[in-house]
This record gives C-alpha cells, sequence and structure tokens, in this order.
C-alpha cells in the first residue's frame, strides 16, 4: 500500500523560506558585492576552453546544463562528468555505484567528491572503504562541477586516484523558488528556496528538500529524505566568508541484487518470481548526515588565501542479505553494517604569481588536516534484529597532507606545472567485539606531479601529465596483526592529451592515459565490502566533444575505452572483475526555442568481466532519457521528464558469487543482478517568486 505524503513542517519552512524572500531579493541584488549575476545559455556550459585547463581531462561543468537534462537519483549529477557512469545495486537511500576508467568504484573509492567544500569520502566505512553517499545533494544549489582525472594535480589526496570532483554550492539565488515533482510509483519531491540580504555586507541562503518515494519494487521503497541548507555570507569574490549548516536524514527498505537463477525460473517457493522482486523483505537502512562549515577567502595583487574548517556528524545502518541461506539456513544470512562518525577537518591554500629566473611563475602552497572519529560494526540479523556481533571496533584515523607546486610560463606557448605532496595517515583500532583487533598503526607516501602544457596553435593545445596518487585502505587491515594491508597504496599515472576548438562551434579533447595500482581495491558482493587485492594496470582512451551548431542547440558526445588487468601472474586470471571496457553518452540539448525547451540523451554502459578468468561476463545497456519543458509565464516552468525512455529490460548492475536459498542442497556460483528502473515518468512544476 502506498503511503501518501503528508504536509510536514519543513515543507511549509520552505514555502514560507520561498515566498518570504522574494521581496528582499530585489535589494539583494542591489547590494556591494552580491554575486546574482544571471549567466545566460551561451554554449559555455562547460568552463573547458583552449588554455583554461592543465590536462585534457579537466575541466569544469557549470549548473546550466545540470538544469538542462533530467537525473533518476542526485548523484547522477556526476554523469555529467565525461565518462562516469553512475546506478544504484539497491535502495535509493544507499550511495551510487560509480563507473570510471574501467573501474567498478564500488561506492565511490578512487574518486574523490567534496560538496561545499566538505569531504564525501567515508574512510574505514562499514560499507566499503571510500564510501561516498551523494543523497544529500541538492541539485538546484549548485553552481558548478570542477572535476579532474588521474593522479596529476598536488591539490588532491585521498581516493583521488582515478579522479575527482569538488562541487561547489551558490551562495546566493537569483530569485526565491518552489518546485514540486510528481511522479509514477508515488514519487513525490517539494523543494524551495532563497536568498536576502540581512545588512549592507550580509547574505542569507536558506533551502529545504522532502523526498518520497516506492519505485518499482514488489516490496515499496517507502524513501523518505529530509534535507535542509542554511548559509550565511559576506564580502565579495576578491574578499569574504562564508558558513554553512546542512543536515540530512533519510530511511529506506531496499531490494537488493537477486540470482539470474530465480528470474529466469519465473517462479520461487510456489510463488511468481520476477526482476524487482526480493529474497528478504526487510533489508533497507536509515543514514543521516549534519554539517556545520566555513570559510574565509582574499584575492587580489597577484595573490590569493583560501582558509576553511568543517565538523561533520554522520551515521549509517545498512542492512542486507546477498547470500540468503548460505551461512545460517535457518536463520538466513542477513547482516548489517554500521557506521557512526564525527569528522573533523581543516584547508589551508596560498597562491601568489612571481618571477622565477626571469620569467613568469605562480607558486601554490596549501595544507589539508582530517581526523575521524569511529564507531563501525558487523553484525548478524534476522529482520533487522541483532543476534550475533561478527566484529565492532572503534577507531581513531587522521589524515594530514601539504603539497606545494610552481607553474612556470618557459615561453607563450609552453607552460610546466611541478609539484609535491606528502601525505601521512595514523589508524588507532580498538576493538570492542575482541580485544585482539586492536592495534595501532602509520604510513606515509610523497607524491611527484609534473604537467607540461603546449600551444595553443590554431586554437589547439596539448598537455603531456604523470604523477604518482594513491589510496588509503580501512584502518582495521592496516592494523591487522597478521598480513596487515599497507595504510598508504600508491597509484602511477601518465596521460597524453589533446584539446582544440579549430572547428568554430566544435570543442573536442582526447586522453590517451595509463594507470598502475600497487594494490586494486575490488568489491566482494557476497561480503556487501571492498577489499584489498592484486596489483593492477590499466590504460585507455576518451574522446569527448561539446558542438554547438546552433545559438540554442548543444550536442554534447563523450566516449571512453578501458583495457584493465591484474598486474601479477595468478592462475585464476587476470581480469577485474566489473572492470567496464567502454561507456558512452550523446545528449542533444535544444533551448529557448520559444517557451519550449528539450534533452535527449543516451547513456551506454559496457560489458565487464565478472571474474578474473573472464569466463563470465556482465551484460550492456544502453537506456535513453527525454526531458521536455515549457515556460508558463515569466517565472513559472512545467518540466516533463522520462527515464528509460524505451523501457529497456537492462541492469544497473551484475556481480558473480555464491549463493543458496532455502532448499537448495549446496551452496551456487551465478549471476546476481540489480534492474535498472523500468520507463519512469515524473512532472516537475518550478516558480520563482
Amino acid at each position: 500500500m502506498n503511503t501518501p505524503c503528508r504536509p510536514h513542517p519543513l515543507a511549509l519552512a520552505a514555502l514560507l523560506c520561498a515566498a518570504g524572500l522574494a521581496q528582499a531579493q530585489q535589494t539583494l541584488e542591489a547590494a556591494p558585492g552580491a554575486t546574482t549575476e544571471r549567466i545566460e545559455i551561451t554554449g559555455r556550459h562547460y568552463d573547458n576552453a583552449v588554455g583554461t585547463s592543465d590536462a585534457a581531462s579537466q575541466g569544469t561543468i557549470r549548473a546550466e546544463l545540470l538544469q538542462s537534462r533530467p537525473a533518476l537519483r542526485p548523484g547522477e549529477v556526476l554523469e555529467f562528468v565525461p565518462g562516469v557512469i553512475v546506478t544504484q545495486h539497491s535502495g535509493d537511500g544507499k550511495a551510487n555505484q560509480y563507473f570510471l576508467r574501467g573501474f567498478n568504484l564500488d561506492h565511490g573509492t578512487d574518486f574523490a567528491t567534496s560538496v561545499a567544500g566538505m569531504p564525501v569520502n567515508m574512510p574505514s566505512h562499514g560499507h566499503g572503504q571510500g564510501y561516498s553517499d551523494l543523497n544529500f545533494l541538492i541539485p538546484e544549489l549548485v553552481d558548478r562541477i570542477e572535476y579532474r582525472k588521474g593522479p596529476y594535480f598536488a591539490r588532491n589526496g585521498d581516493f583521488s586516484a582515478a579522479g575527482s570532483a569538488d562541487i561547489v554550492y551558490r551562495q546566493t539565488l537569483d530569485e526565491p523558488f518552489a518546485a514540486l515533482t510528481l511522479g509514477e510509483r508515488d514519487y513525490q519531491r517539494l523543494v524551495g528556496g532563497g536568498s536576502a540580504a540581512l545588512g549592507e555586507d550580509l547574505r542569507l541562503l536558506g533551502a529545504v528538500e522532502l523526498m518520497h518515494n516506492d519505485g518499482p519494487w514488489t516490496v515499496p521503497e517507502h524513501l523518505r529524505k529530509g534535507n535542509a541548507v542554511l548559509t550565511l555570507s559576506a564580502g565579495t569574490r576578491a574578499a569574504g566568508w562564508s558558513t554553512s549548516l546542512m543536515a540530512y536524514d533519510a530511511r529506506w527498505d531496499s531490494t537488493d541484487q537477486v540470482p539470474q537463477r530465480l528470474i529466469d525460473a519465473g517462479t520461487y517457493d510456489g510463488r511468481s518470481f520476477g526482476r524487482y522482486d526480493t529474497l528478504d523483505a526487510t533489508d533497507g537502512g536509515s543514514t543521516h548526515r549534519s554539517s556545520l562549515s566555513g570559510e574565509w577567502h582574499r584575492r587580489g595583487d597577484g595573490a590569493s588565501t583560501e582558509l576553511s574548517a568543517y565538523v561533520i556528524d554522520y551515521g549509517l545502518k545498512l542492512y542486507s542479505n546477498f547470500t540468503y541461506a548460505m551461512e545460517r539456513p535457518q536463520q538466513g544470512d542477513q547482516f548489517s553494517q554500521q557506521d557512526e562518525r564525527s569528522l573533523y577537518g581543516a584547508a589551508l591554500r596560498h597562491a601568489f604569481e612571481h618571477t622565477l629566473a626571469g620569467l613568469p611563475a605562480k607558486t601554490e602552497f596549501g595544507a589539508q588536516l582530517r581526523h575521524d572519529r569511529i564507531r563501525v560494526g558487523l553484525f548478524e540479523t534476522d529482520a533487522r534484529r541483532i543476534t550475533g556481533t561478527t566484529r565492532e571496533d572503534r577507531v581513531r584515523e587522521t589524515m594530514a597532507g601539504a603539497y606545494g607546486q610552481t607553474t612556470l610560463e618557459w615561453t607563450p606557448w609552453l607552460r610546466s606545472i611541478v609539484g609535491l605532496r606528502a601525505d601521512r595517515v595514523h589508524f588507532d583500532v580498538e576493538g570492542l567485539s575482541d580485544d585482539a583487533n586492536s592495534g595501532s598503526a602509520n604510513d606515509h607516501l610523497v607524491s611527484p606531479k609534473l604537467s607540461l602544457i603546449l600551444g595553443p596553435w590554431a586554437k589547439t593545445e596539448f598537455f603531456v601529465n604523470a604523477g604518482r596518487g594513491f589510496h588509503s585502505n580501512d584502518a582495521r587491515g592496516a592494523t591487522a596483526a597478521v598480513d596487515p594491508a599497507p595504510g598508504l597504496v600508491a597509484a602511477r599515472g601518465y596521460e597524453l592529451g589533446a584539446r582544440t576548438e579549430w572547428i568554430p562551434g566544435l570543442q573536442s579533447s582526447l586522453a590517451l592515459w595509463t594507470l598502475d595500482f600497487d594494490s586494486e581495491l575490488v568489491y566482494v558482493g557476497d561480503a556487501g565490502a571492498t577489499e584489498a587485492n592484486r596489483p593492477s594496470k590499466r590504460r585507455g582512451v576518451e574522446w569527448n566533444n561539446r558542438w554547438l551548431p546552433r545559438p540554442w542547440l548543444l550536442v554534447d558526445a563523450d566516449l571512453a575505452w578501458t583495457h584493465a588487468r591484474f598486474s601479477d601472474d595468478d592462475p585464476a586470471g587476470d581480469r577485474i572483475p566489473n572492470a567496464v571496457d567502454k561507456v558512452a553518452s550523446l545528449a542533444v540539448t535544444a533551448r529557448e526555442l520559444g517557451p519550449w525547451s528539450a534533452s535527449l540523451q543516451w547513456r551506454y554502459l559496457g560489458s565487464g568481466a565478472l571474474v578474473e578468468d573472464n569466463s563470465v561476463r556482465s551484460s550492456a545497456s544502453l537506456t535513453t532519457n527525454l526531458r521536455i519543458g515549457r515556460r508558463l509565464g515569466k517565472k513559472t516552468e512545467l518540466t516533463l521528464d522520462v527515464f528509460n525512455l524505451f523501457d529497456r529490460k537492462v541492469n544497473d548492475i551484475e556481480y558473480w558469487y555464491e549463493s543458496q536459498l532455502p532448499g537448495e542442497a549446496a551452496p551456487v556460483a551465478d549471476k546476481h543482478v540489480h534492474p535498472a528502473e523500468p520507463r519512469t515518468l515524473r512532472v516537475t512544476l518550478r516558480t520563482a517568486f
């Protein structure tokens, strides 16, 4: 039975906030230093023009593009980063599954993400190293996404070997707004916000989001989410500060991956069994995240200084059953991964222009500090009731990093960037369920970086990039008494790239890259976690295109091919499970056709080996999303989003492992799949005040 979305105090707050700030908006637009400039659509949805980047695979995505295409889930904003595919293998309150450069990044490993200056990835997490939950993101507040791929950038540390994305929030809004989205399967979303001037040089932004969704699952998801942001800021882009409060809470029931043998049979235990059925109706979870953050900046006279700090309170309780009755036939194999933590961090960056040997130069220094205080556990459960403790630990993890880099302009067509980064991590683990699990460890790593940028010639430039990066391992593995894992695992990356605007209206980039890891982090489907594994080597090609054939028409076309292998000798084989060979995206966006706008996107996720000997592979998937919008007045717009337009029966994720159903005599090795959602329609009415 569907649960209606009832009035909620936060919903009233959203509407009151939006309406009450409408009049104050006029004052804000006139305030000195106010950053309320409206950026018109001109084709510069990407700030990737020649002369603006240090690598062919680096760039910035503007809010205008984010607003032009539909996203099924908040984390899918990262699909605007060329080569990134975002899926889900469980309930929508759980972190997404990410794919990039031949990595099944699981829930974020090796792709560092930040929102509003705060890290999203969680080390030593209950569900996997680097867990990155973006469900607290409010897309309407995103100003831009600054992305980088590869370990070539001194500013980026842990989890950024494959890439990173900094999602920057707005500090003011052009005008207060409210939006209501209704969709199939009891999807309801209400979001509202606005900003106002509190004084001559002080501004306040507020936004609230409420959401409910059941999804296509036989057991309704009952996702319930509340989200709020409050930001106080002052000053200008040249000198100013801001502080933000955020709060997010969600709970849900989930349908995890199911064995392909049951879908093929079509029946189980005397009843029909389909793609959207579950074997454990009590799976699900709850999570919360609240934060206080602040930043101060000053820029001018060839120098800039930025200082930021944050405090985050986070928790997750996740209930899953991937093997059904293999370990505990009478009770069932459900288990709970739980993580409660507080984390504290700060970052300082200073850059200044100068001359070196008579040549123009710019030098940047920075330091970052993060401390996590974690209580993490793995428990045996039955219908979300704890029946046994597998392991429970108290973890203290401190990561400190410092870096420096200098950009030197040798000639008008050649500049170099030389950087060096040093990181140190300290782990302290106290075994609460078993004192033998207690221990401490330290590790450090020095990472050199080098980039050469040549050009431009005929609106074309070339890049040579090299560097060392790393990911950290789980503290519980790094402090193990027997065969401990290294605390920091090095990766070495190289890239040759080019970017051109030689053809008017067309911006193209090409990157040939390679990335070697001393130890791969691999997702283990039946355990629901990542584990340190064998060394690996990846190489690939990325080709990205932005074409503006008409002022009102934008075409995006991205293609990525990857060759991923374990680099040691092992009779099991050299294929990396879930390393996808090809991904592609093609999107056509039309704007300002009178009151109409539209976007059509094709999204391809290729096949990948599921076992090391390549004897079993995942199926490729192709889906199509459509958005049609119409302005109903100067400040009101109606939008229709259609996901999986052609209703294709494809899977978001596939794994290969052993499981055992009640009644089966022995475990069975099989594909376990989580289907993509069928054709889904959503309608949004948005109005400004």
